[in-house]
């Protein structure tokens, strides 16, 4: 049976950043990747060239990584704070049931950007163990995306302690392919989002595990049964 992997990003290149050549490893073993995009940009905070612009370059990721669905629930972006939590807790939780994934990566709950912290809350208030088993998920990762989890200040919450590293030596060169289609999300170097800092990362990321380049991810919750 072909084991399922559902990523869900916050925003439109969040699945690249933190988990891309994860995913890209993980189709290229035979698994089938699905997308749950939690916001997008919306008036009248962006522009209608701004909007279309957006969804292109989601279908082009779509393309690229070969999802086999795409769940894009369109709240708006920066503005999750303003919802009662409960309205993203039940879409989130509709499309686990729906796909049944094994693996689910997920924001990390310390990354500066408010719009991570909650989808997190939301993720894993959707995700309690005793839920896993019903829902089909064996494992829940947290993703690190440079540029918001590294700019995270010191807070009360866990900052992000990588436990699951993945060696994505393979990969990387699409990874940072289908980030370029991201333009208008990737930066020049040497900004975070810039392709050295993406390598760099991966190299440092590989090199604590004695391999060329990797991503690395925080086990929040694993269910054995």
């Amino acid at each position: 049976m072909t084991s399922r992997i559902l990523s869900i990003a916050v925003h439109p290149d969040d699945e690249t950043l933190g988990c891309g050549g994860t995913l890209l490893k993980h189709a290229a073993e035979g698994e089938a990747l699905h997308w749950l995009l939690i916001t997008a940009v919306s008036e009248p905070d962006y522009t209608a060239a701004q909007i279309t612009r957006q969804r292109e370059q989601v279908e082009a990721v779509r393309k690229a990584y070969r999802f086999e669905s795409v769940h894009w629930l369109k709240f708006p972006s920066s503005r999750l704070e303003t919802l009662p939590l409960n309205d993203l807790i039940k879409p989130i939780r509709h499309v686990i049931q729906q796909v049944r994934p094994e693996t689910v990566f997920a924001p990390n709950p310390s990354d500066v950007h408010s719009d991570h912290r909650i989808a997190f809350q939301a993720v894993t208030a959707a995700l309690k163990a005793f839920y896993m088993r019903g829902l089909g998920v064996r494992r829940v990762l947290a993703c690190e995306v440079i540029s918001e989890t590294e700019a995270a200040p010191p807070q009360g919450v866990c900052p992000f302690l990588p436990t699951v590293f993945v060696d994505i030596s393979a990969t990387l060169a699409r990874k940072l392919e289908i980030m370029a289609l991201y333009e208008s999300e990737i930066q020049p170097d040497p900004m975070p989002r810039g392709p050295s800092a993406i390598r760099a990362l991966a190299r440092y990321r590989g090199a604590s595990v004695g391999v060329e380049y990797a991503e690395a991810f925080m086990l929040i919750r694993e269910c054995c049964w």
